[in-house]
């Protein structure tokens, strides 16, 4: 299984990408999505609340099973992906894309603690 270069990654599976403006997009790998299977819900927090990094966000639910969501970094959100209430699917068809979740302005440093696409698939192959 490949994953993007440009992103950053953490235990749970979820991925980070740094944008140009300084916020830092999050959603969850491809890795989670093959274990959730179809994706049929997606909580995600509302705009400006305080996210802490490695706390629980949001929620996933799958044809599987119920998944907490945990924030890469700590930060405010900026932005969330209201595509995905009536669309959940789209974490299945793209979720380095048109299924990201949030969107943070960060106020800690954890992005560049995270995991590198090398370190993060010895973890998937690991745990595979």
């Amino acid at each position: 299984m490949e994953f993007p270069k440009d992103l950053r990654f953490t235990k749970d599976h979820e991925w980070a990408r740094k944008n140009a403006t300084g916020t830092i997009t999050v959603g969850v790998t491809a890795f989670a999505v093959e274990q959730l299977g179809d994706i049929t819900q997606v909580d995600l927090p509302q705009v400006g609340a305080a996210l802490k990094a490695n706390a629980s966000f949001g929620t996933i639910e799958s044809v599987k099973s119920v998944s907490d969501l945990y924030a890469p970094v700590a930060g405010t959100v900026v932005k969330i992906n209201d595509k995905l209430e009536s669309s959940p699917e789209l974490v299945n068809e793209s979720c380095y894309g048109d299924g990201w979740m949030i969107e943070v302005q960060p106020t800690g440093g954890e992005y560049d603690t995270l995991l590198d696409p090398a370190a993060y698939t010895e973890l998937v192959a690991a745990a595979s």
